[in-house]
């Protein structure tokens, strides 16, 4: 297996899908489990770069004395060469292989993360995260590989459902390990720990490669006029999504001229593709009603299931719940997304691969619902029940569109498996910041709305508030003796009420809203499956099969 693919001799039954990925050897059992191990390591790891940043980000905001805009340019840097990258991975993988990408970005990684423990200022911390962004692009398509390669062959296309739903789990897992990793050093364990996973996933793949792959040359000069227009202008979309909130979408002119320039560069690059014999980009082939259909859902659903990560999580830190107090929340989301990956795989139903969809879109709904109740006495035991649903969802979503995804590329060709590999990539990321970006904007323009609404409320001649200012000074009562600054500092705490009040008020419309957006994107899933009945369209993942099927039985009969 260690030999150069050029050496190998590849049986008619091991050769590789798809040029730039691996053989596929019928495995003992023993290799399988170390190919699951060390796919489980790849794709924690992928995902906790991220992950750990958003945990910690107003901590690492602190400790570097960063302003929020500079702290979310750390964020977008990690964005930026992560969905850019995938542009060329796949070419550069079908042309080099993937195991010399990976060896070498994860190595640079390691060293980047160790350097960042004796540099800690913003464009070092800057660096780190870029990095990271790269080494995940290559990390999300090694941890589907190696998941294949765990599986049996009849059940590999369950490979692709593991390979983008362990990921997931980075998130909540995160929130679980960041204070213990913080009480134990500072902000610095965090990177060590991050090291030390790059480290881990290097040895993994060292130890255990992939077979090895059929390579072909597919690049072409074009493909880098189209990367140089595409990749800056999904760079400048991401910064706005990164900044607009925190700067205000109408009162940073940079924001909308970046806007403009993104829209510019990003429809260039399209049309120079329309045109093109060999795309990069295929957009006549992402143009097709079942592709847009699927890429609308799935950037939709991510930009819903923000309701966990800037919702639950946004409210609860309104009313003054930090990263201990969520612990336990958090396990529990862990533990609900490690179910909805068992669920998923033991309910796949290739005659009826849609169905999961449609349920944890209601999924997402039914929490949402529920949420919009909160008060200022909710506490995160509250919420165990609803964002266990939502952490059940997001896997049981995120993996079987996938596989719908790529069983739909594989039966139109292989040269079709950049642009979807691009554009779920895109629908994803982009998805998720734009959902922070939409949710937050959101809650801030009703926080507006409820303060103003509560404040014309408040009289200084109604007895009832005369007496909660009262009650507000008579706390310092010990400190301070004038009752005129007492009655000031009584005011002052009835402020900090009244926005804590019209913050919650503004969540509870978040969550009402993304059950409403849920329910209607919940309608139009039933009408596409209804209509697809109606035309007797068959599941792709049936299709695909009884086309392997049949090329297996040729191979077979050839040799």
């Amino acid at each position: 297996m260690s030999g150069a693919a050029s050496a190998y001799v590849f049986k008619p039954h091991e050769r590789p899908t798809l040029p730039g990925s691996p053989a596929n050897p019928e495995h003992p059992i023993g290799r399988r489990t170390g190919y699951l191990l060390a796919a489980i390591i790849v794709g924690m790891t992928g995902g906790l770069g991220s992950a750990l940043l958003t945990v910690n980000l107003p901590f690492v905001q602190g400790t570097l004395g960063l302003s929020p805009g500079e702290a979310a340019w750390l964020l977008a840097a990690y964005y930026m060469t992560n969905v850019t990258a995938n542009l060329l991975l796949i070419k550069y993988r079908q042309q080099f292989g993937l195991q010399p990408f990976v060896r070498y970005v994860l190595a640079t990684y390691a060293l980047a993360t160790f350097a960042h423990l004796f540099i800690n200022d913003f464009w070092s911390t800057l660096a780190v995260r870029a990095i990271s962004g790269l080494a995940a692009t290559g990390l999300s398509t090694l941890a589907i590989l190696y998941f294949m390669q765990g599986l049996p062959p009849a059940n590999r296309l369950m490979g692709i459902m593991l390979g983008i739903s362990v990921p997931q789990i980075a998130v909540p897992l995160a929130r679980v390990l960041s204070p213990g990793l913080l009480t134990w050093g500072d902000w610095r364990m965090t990177y060590v720990f991050e090291c030390g996973l790059a480290l881990a996933t290097l040895a993994a793949v060292t130890v255990l490669p992939l077979p090895p792959s059929e390579r072909s040359r597919p690049f072409e000069r074009a493909d880098f006029l189209t990367f140089g227009l595409l990749a800056p202008g999904l760079c400048l979309l991401i910064a706005v999504l990164c900044q607009g909130r925190l700067l205000w979408w109408t009162e940073t002119p940079w924001i909308g001229f970046a806007l403009v320039a993104a829209a510019i560069l990003i429809t260039a690059a399209l049309l120079i593709e329309h045109d093109r014999a060999n795309p990069l980009i295929n957009t006549r082939w992402l143009g097709t009603g079942a592709i847009l259909r699927l890429m609308v859902i799935a950037a939709s659903v991510r930009i819903l299931l923000s309701e966990q990560s800037f919702g639950s999580v946004g409210f609860l830190t309104v009313v003054g719940m930090g990263v201990e107090q969520m612990m336990m929340l958090n396990i529990v989301v862990v533990l609900a997304s490690i179910a909805g990956i068992i669920v998923m795989m033991a309910t796949f139903r290739p005659h009826d691969v849609a169905l999961p969809i449609g349920i944890a879109i209601l999924m997402i709904a039914v929490a949402a619902f529920m949420d919009a109740s909160a008060t200022n006495l909710t506490r995160p035991a509250n919420f165990y029940l609803t964002q266990s649903m939502i952490g059940f969802a997001s896997v049981l979503f995120l993996g079987t569109a996938m596989v719908i995804g790529m069983a739909r590329t594989l039966l139109s060709g292989p040269k079709n498996l950049v642009s979807f590999v691009v554009l779920f990539s895109v629908s994803q990321s982009i998805g998720g910041l734009a959902g922070s970006a939409v949710l937050g904007t959101f809650q801030t323009v009703r926080e507006k709305f409820h303060s103003h609404e509560l404040v014309q409320r408040i009289a200084l001649t109604d007895p009832l508030v005369a007496m909660r200012i009262r009650a507000g000074g008579s706390a310092i009562d010990g400190v301070v003796t004038d009752p005129d600054q007492r009655s000031a500092q009584g005011l002052l705490l009835l402020g900090r009420q009244v926005a804590r009040e019209a913050n919650i008020l503004a969540f509870n419309d978040l969550f009402f809203l993304v059950g409403v957006l849920a329910t209607a994107a919940l309608l139009w899933t039933v009408a596409i499956r209804i209509s697809m009945r109606r035309r007797g369209e068959v599941s792709p993942i049936i299709l695909l099969q009884q086309r392997m099927q049949a090329t297996s039985a040729a191979v077979t009969t050839r040799a």
